[in-house]
């Protein structure tokens, strides 16, 4: 049997110049905790709803991965919450809060989830705050680090750089895939059955009334159209402004997920190949040629890794460097030239970009991100596939794009030392305000299918279209994306039905 390969990729959102990691869920089964599960029936109300203390933030990173300095406007805080639901009243974990204030007349807050799982709202927000200007005047745009994430009782597993660091076929990947699970149950196994999705949506509630709004105006990316959705199946009645970008269906199994993501990622880089050609691409002069020399390039490091300052851009980084950039559009300059550059034995921008991906800082430190993700998605699914389902996911998607292999998320939930739960896979927010579902034609990473599903599921989703590519709509440019979320956030004007926006 082929080893199981890293796990396929979350959501890398190119902005500008600076490339945003950790947005959105991928090729990944799994498991959920008896103990993060949600009851059955909407929760109406957020009992003992806290406040927070807001100061000036420190201790925040830039999108190079160097501290930032923290700016006049942004503001820090902190919000207990209970670590068992169950439990209420006894042990409680710090969630880590951010917030812009309004800079103008104000109708409340705005919360943003910027994906993963195990993007850090906190980091993020203060790098992407401009770029929701339109609605900053009238909003205090906030985020937070969700449990298990960064600031707010992270999950910690030990060193991360191995696991990432392997190519995907090696024989050695299934005892570090063994090893990784293993160190996360030593040293955060009491929090591993209490992060997910489930009770990241009873924080939000928490969040919502901490802030003083009535009901919550939110704004998810990717991972966080999942948060959003359960939210909004448990508080159908809290829901105030949603709009859920880069939608997820959370029903899809491992399988399912595994091969369609797959099939997006060989068009975002048939469409990079196409363009690069277009343009005049050093990477061969057609599209054909671009994709062997690519393909070439991975294989050659398979065996014989590239020394970049002392470290090694092994086939494992490379791919993710790869992938991570055909996220937007906008970064694929930034793939022809660290793909052209490490043909000719310079791996340094490909390895940046994997860096980037994975969340290493500038100091050789990384941040949850890489544990996170693995944390939460293990507990957000009942499915653990066996040795042989996963080996059978890996020969079809090797088939759909060898580029991208899927899979090995499998592999770590079925051995994780906390048990899964469907709880998160059930949505219906019937009664709740209209939600607007935003899916992008050539979005790689949550393909466009499972938008029109997730606003049916949803029962008030209103479905927007948007042609062009890139991961997140609201983020590639389009004006006319930002036209209608921003209208529907500051009027609560809802597009028409099935409203679509052409390419940027």
């Amino acid at each position: 049997m082929k080893k199981t390969s890293f796990p396929s990729l979350l959501c890398a959102v190119t902005l500008a110049s600076a490339t945003l990691t950790g947005c959105g869920s991928t090729a990944k089964p799994n498991s959920g905790s008896a103990a993060s599960t949600a009851a059955t029936k909407p929760a109406q109300t957020a009992t003992g709803a806290g406040t927070v203390a807001w100061s000036p933030c420190t201790g925040l990173t830039g999108p190079d991965g160097k501290p930032a300095a923290p700016e006049p406007a942004v503001e820090c805080g902190k919000l207990a919450v209970p670590l068992d639901y169950a439990k209420q009243d006894g042990e409680q974990i710090d969630l880590a809060l951010i917030r812009v204030k309004a800079s103008g007349d104000r109708l409340g807050s705005l919360v943003f989830n910027f994906g993963g799982p195990g993007g850090s709202g906190v980091d993020l927000l203060p790098m992407t705050a401009k770029i929701f200007a339109g609605v900053g005047a009238s909003y205090d745009l906030v985020s937070f680090d969700p449990r298990g994430v960064e600031r707010s009782a992270p999950v910690k597993c030990g060193s991360v750089e191995k696991w990432i660091s392997l190519d995907p076929a090696s024989d050695e990947m299934d005892e570090a895939t063994k090893e990784f699970a293993a160190s996360c149950a030593k040293t955060s196994g009491k929090l591993l059955p209490h992060v997910g999705t489930v009770n990241a949506a009873r924080d939000l509630d928490r969040i919502r009334a901490a802030l003083g709004d009535e009901r919550l105006n939110y704004f998810g990316f990717s991972y966080g159209t999942h948060l959003g959705a359960v939210y909004a199946t448990q508080y159908p009645k809290k829901v105030g402004r949603f709009v859920l970008d880069g939608a997820l269906d959370p029903t899809v199994s491992f399988a399912e997920r595994a091969k369609t993501q797959t099939a997006g990622f060989r068009q975002a880089f048939e469409a990079f190949a196409a363009d690069c050609v277009k343009q005049g691409c050093d990477l061969g002069a057609d599209p054909a040629a671009v994709r062997k020399n690519v393909e070439t390039l991975l294989y050659g490091l398979r065996d014989k890794p590239l020394k970049v300052a002392g470290r090694e851009l092994t086939k494992g980084l490379a791919s993710t460097g790869v992938l991570a950039a055909l996220y937007s559009k906008l970064s694929w300059p930034m793939l022809e030239q660290a793909t052209a550059a490490a043909t000719k034995g310079d791996g340094t921008r490909l390895l940046a970009l994997a860096d980037s991906y994975n969340g290493r800082k500038a100091d050789g430190t990384y941040s949850t991100l890489m544990t996170s993700v693995v944390a939460i998605d293990c507990v957000d699914s009942a499915e653990r596939p066996s040795p042989a389902e996963i080996d059978q996911v890996e020969r079809e998607t090797a088939k759909i794009f060898p580029l991208m292999r899927s899979g090995g998320l499998g592999s770590l939930c079925a051995h994780w030392p906390a048990p899964g739960s469907d709880e998160s896979k059930k949505i219906d927010a019937t009664g709740s305000a209209p939600i607007l579902v935003i899916g992008g034609k050539g979005d790689p990473a949550t393909p466009y299918a499972w938008a029109p599903k997730l606003a049916a599921q949803l029962k008030t989703g209103v479905l927007v279209t948007y042609e062009g590519e890139g991961h997140g709509a609201y983020l590639s440019g389009s004006s006319c994306v930002s036209r209608l979320v921003d209208a529907y956030f500051l009027t609560g004007k809802t597009p028409d039905a099935n409203a679509t926006c052409p390419a940027a």
